[in-house]
């Protein structure tokens, strides 16, 4: 293995080391000492790699967004409508904050002016997922409107009904929706 390579590897390791004590505390849990400790290398080994703690926790979002987007990606892929892609899309980034509700609140958290790269590309990697796929649907007449003004609609609808959902909020009444039936009912109303 080259040097590079090694390299590469060891970030992959603290990131993903990273990720796993967020799902334990949420990024209160991190700390680059700790990373270090559970990733089998020295304590001061993430510093080689990561200036602070905020930049290993946007390495984090930013693997998460690519993976979130990989996901999406795959689960558009098997639908030839591009409605049932963006629906795809959707569902799967739904299912994806479900399964891992502390890498969501790090990865769609307070960011704002935090100059970070790598988390602006995968942000603009899974945002443009969507988007090709609502592209597909306003061109075969599944969706109608601007792709833009929709694509936004689709990750603010999914993330509101998430953000509802891991509050607890969908559950208080019977016959509450649940973001599936959200996401599902706004699309509906896209369709025109």
């Amino acid at each position: 293995m080259r040097y590079g390579q090694h390299m590469r590897s060891t970030r992959e390791r603290l990131i993903d080391v990273a990720a796993e004590l967020v799902d334990q505390g949420g990024a209160a849990a991190v700390t680059l000492r700790e990373v270090g400790t559970r990733a089998g290398l020295s304590h001061n080994a993430p510093y080689k790699h990561f200036s602070d703690k905020q930049d290993l926790l946007a390495s984090v979002a930013a693997a998460e967004l690519d993976t979130l987007a990989q996901q999406m990606r795959g689960a558009a892929a098997g639908h030839s409508t591009g409605r049932a892609k963006v629906h795809a899309c959707a569902l799967t980034y739904v299912h994806w904050a479900q399964a891992h509700p502390t890498r969501f609140k790090l990865t769609f958290g307070p960011w704002g002016d935090v100059p970070h790269a790598e988390l602006g590309h995968a942000a603009e990697a899974a945002t443009q997922v969507i988007h090709e796929c609502v592209g597909v649907a306003i061109d075969d007449g599944t969706l109608i409107g601007d792709a833009s003004y929709i694509t936004t609609l689709v990750w603010a609808l999914g993330h509101g009904a998430i953000d509802l959902s891991l509050a607890g909020h969908l559950r208080k009444k019977p016959n509450s929706p649940t973001p599936e039936d959200l996401v599902g009912h706004l699309l509906t109303r896209l369709a025109g």
